[in-house]
């Protein structure tokens, strides 16, 4: 269950990554180039720490690049950052401040709604698991992270009891047939 929770903490990771790619243009002067990185640099290596498992600096990181986020994409980056750090650190009821916070702010995210599923998940509040969930399979049907987080409150909600029996009366009769 904790395998399936990283795999899918480090899945949410590298899609919210992609802001940060940095961007070459040319200048004028033949041959000069400049190279311009990501607008919000704390956030962008915050996101690379979570990624690489250092979730106290990742969260760290992503903290500072909150204050100085520009814009909803990265104002909304961050804030699906944090909550899905914070699920990695176990620290649920802050993850569960900054999805709340992100929904609030957009309440089409389905990323949002998938890691707020994945903490409800580990809190055992399965009908709350299940509505998010619901709703963030409505927003984004095909989505990966979504199938993962589903599997999870399956495996909770409805596990899977293995049927073996073993039959000894078989191995009895022959050992009583040897005597």
């Amino acid at each position: 269950m904790f395998s399936k929770i990283v795999l899918f903490v480090c899945m949410v990771f590298l899609t919210t990554i992609c802001h940060g790619q940095t961007d070459k243009r040319f200048s004028r002067q033949v041959g000069a180039e400049t190279i311009i990185g990501p607008r919000n640099a704390p956030l962008d290596d915050g996101a690379k720490a979570l990624i690489s498992d250092d979730n106290e600096e990742g969260v760290r990181l992503t903290l500072i690049g909150l204050e100085v986020a520009v814009g909803k994409r990265e104002h909304e980056a961050a804030l699906s950052n944090l909550c899905a750090g914070y699920v990695k650190l176990g620290k649920y009821s802050d993850a569960l401040k900054y999805c709340n916070l992100l929904l609030a702010r957009n309440d089409k995210h389905w990323r949002g709604y998938n890691n707020r599923a994945v903490v409800y998940i580990q809190i055992k509040q399965w009908d709350k698991a299940h509505q998010d969930l619901t709703r963030g399979e409505e927003l984004n049907p095909g989505a990966r992270t979504l199938k993962v987080a589903r599997s999870m409150y399956m495996d909770a909600v409805y596990p899977v009891r293995e049927e073996v029996e073993v039959d000894d009366r078989q191995n009895k009769s022959n050992d009583d047939s040897q005597s």
